[in-house]
Order: C-alpha cells, then structure tokens, then sequence
C-alpha cells in the first residue's frame, strides 16, 4: 500500500504542493499581520515636492536673481574644439 501512495504523492506533487503551499503562505500572512496589527505612519505635514520648494525658495531669498555669470564667461571654461587646435587666436 506505501508504494501506492508514494508514486500517487510523486506522481501528482505539483498538484498537491501548490494548494498546500498557497493556504500556508495565506495563514502566514494573515498571522503575521494580526500579531504585527495596522502599522502605524508618522503624519507629515508637508509633502516631500512641498519641503523641497520651500528649501529652494529659502535658498533664493537672500540672492540677487538679476546677477548671473554671462555666457561669454561660461564659454572661457570650456574645453576648444578639437577644430580650431591650429586656427590662431585673434586679437
């Protein structure tokens, strides 16, 4: 009779552990969340997008916005074209 049983269980395994595993899985989750209970989250009073516009507007208050660095002096810091390596500079 062992012999039976034991090809039937290796025969239809797939079919037998998926269930049991599956409503194992089910009552393990539910366990758990009933011992842990409703995790509880800390109330922010302002968004992350609001805390950051906040900062950058903090940051911007004590600048002058109409002070900016001109494009010709951006352009000095920039690497010369591999182009005009030979061209002479004008004067």
């Amino acid at each position: 009779m062992w012999p039976v049983l034991w090809a039937a269980a290796r025969t239809y395994a797939p079919y037998i552990t998926f269930p049991v595993a599956f409503v194992v899985g089910a009552v393990g989750y539910q366990l758990e969340w009933f011992i842990r209970g409703t995790p509880e989250h800390p109330v922010e009073e302002q968004s992350i997008q609001e805390k950051r516009e906040e900062r950058t507007l903090q940051e911007t208050m004590g600048k002058d916005v109409t002070q900016v660095i001109s494009l010709k002096e951006k352009l000095e810091f920039t690497p010369k074209a591999v182009l005009n390596r030979n061209r002479q500079e004008k004067s």
